[in-house]
């Protein structure tokens, strides 16, 4: 795995700070999910798996350390700590709580991206990414999963950043199903059949470029009352 291919989860209450971090991130070649709180991101981490998570401390209810105190009872992902907080004492909690690295508020996004790559760099692959399909086959259109690349022959498929974080979602799980409300989660969106109506907007467009014909998919295809599922040749 490089940097460039690392699912991110941002965890933070303040919904100016989590789309500022989701938006840089993105534009710094990461897939990016974002949750508002410990309750949000635990329904993140139950259905997909992150190569790093960037946590904010100060939280109502479950705060940062103790939620990733709970975390490293079952799971070894990395976490950087955000926080307002630079006291010596609060770092120290953060680390013994198992957190891999603290960054204090105001930051600048340089570092906090200097930070997460140095820290990518030290884990080693699992076994699950090495086992997994690098290239998806469907029909004329060939998806390259560590890229994030689509291209139809030699041409290459231009994708939005919206269509490009469904396109690593549906390729996780290829053949499966996957729910409108998982969409929805883990395109770090709030909650609501608006928003799993816009969801099936970004699924139509992104159809538009896999399919031969989209109103007869083939390949991205819709199970009623479940969800979506990709099915590679």
């Amino acid at each position: 795995m490089t940097d460039m291919d690392a699912h991110l989860l941002i965890v933070d209450d303040d919904e100016r700070i989590r789309k500022l971090l989701q938006k840089f991130l993105m534009r710094h070649g990461f897939w990016v999910s974002a949750a508002r709180d410990a309750a949000h991101a635990r329904r993140l981490l139950d259905g997909l798996e992150f190569d790093m998570i960037v946590l904010d401390v100060m939280m109502p209810g479950e705060d940062g350390i103790a939620l990733t105190r709970s975390l490293r009872e079952t799971l070894s992902t990395p976490i950087l700590l955000l926080t307002a907080r630079g006291e010596t004492e609060d770092r120290i909690a953060g680390l013994e709580a198992g957190a891999d690295d603290y960054l204090a508020k105001p930051f600048e996004p340089k570092e906090l991206l200097l930070r997460i790559n140095a820290i990518l760099r030290r884990v080693p692959p699992t076994d699950a990414a090495r086992a997994a399909p690098k290239v998806l086959n469907l029909g004329a259109i060939r998806y390259d999963v560590e890229r994030g690349e689509m291209w139809r022959g030699e041409e290459p498929v231009r994708l939005t950043g919206t269509e490009s974080q469904l396109m690593k979602i549906f390729s996780e799980t290829p053949g499966e199903v996957v729910p409108r409300t998982v969409l929805v989660e883990k395109l770090g969106r709030d909650s609501g059949q608006a928003q799993e109506r816009a969801v099936d907007v970004q699924v139509t467009r992104l159809r538009r470029k896999l399919e031969e014909d989209p109103k007869r998919p083939r390949y991205l295809q819709t199970v009623r009352g479940a969800g979506y599922m990709l099915a590679p040749d």
